[in-house]
């Protein structure tokens, strides 16, 4: 089993609540959200393990046991080209859960036009195999779901 962590603060939200039909149906795996307060902050590493992935608007962490969690900034952020993030760990980096990946201020992106919303996912994790562990507010680095 694996205890997922929430990447950043805000409220844990199910993944159908995520204004992107990819993230929402469950097509990239499945997981939660967080509705991230509104202020400058960290986001997480959700896991310990190495930093596979490293966009300014996402990352994957896989840890020792070959699983892999997928961290998305907010929707459509890809398209900022890295402007409003700060990277704070490198791709290939060994990073322990709750430690700070990315610098960003949800607040920018919402007055730019686009969904804050963090997808929080477990690649190529079986239907049914992760179970949430919070519902409601949430601060980065505390629980947010178990992947069995």
């Amino acid at each position: 089993m694996t205890t997922v962590l929430a990447p950043v603060t805000g409220v844990a939200l199910g993944l159908r609540a995520v204004p992107d039909p990819v993230f929402a149906e469950g097509m990239v795996g499945p997981g939660m959200a967080i509705e991230p307060d509104r202020a400058p902050g960290e986001a997480v590493s959700p896991i310990a393990g190495t930093i596979v992935k490293l966009h300014p608007h996402a990352f994957v962490v896989v840890g020792d046991e070959g699983r892999g969690v997928l961290v998305h900034l907010g929707i459509d952020t890809v398209q900022l080209k890295g402007a409003g993030f700060e990277l704070l760990a490198s791709e290939g980096d060994r990073v322990s859960a709750g430690q700070p990946v990315v610098a960003w201020d949800p607040s920018e992106i919402e007055a730019g036009g686009r969904s804050p919303v963090c997808p929080v996912v477990a690649l190529d994790a079986a239907e049914g195999s992760v179970a949430a562990l919070v519902d409601g507010k949430v601060r980065a680095g505390s629980e947010l779901f178990r992947w069995t």
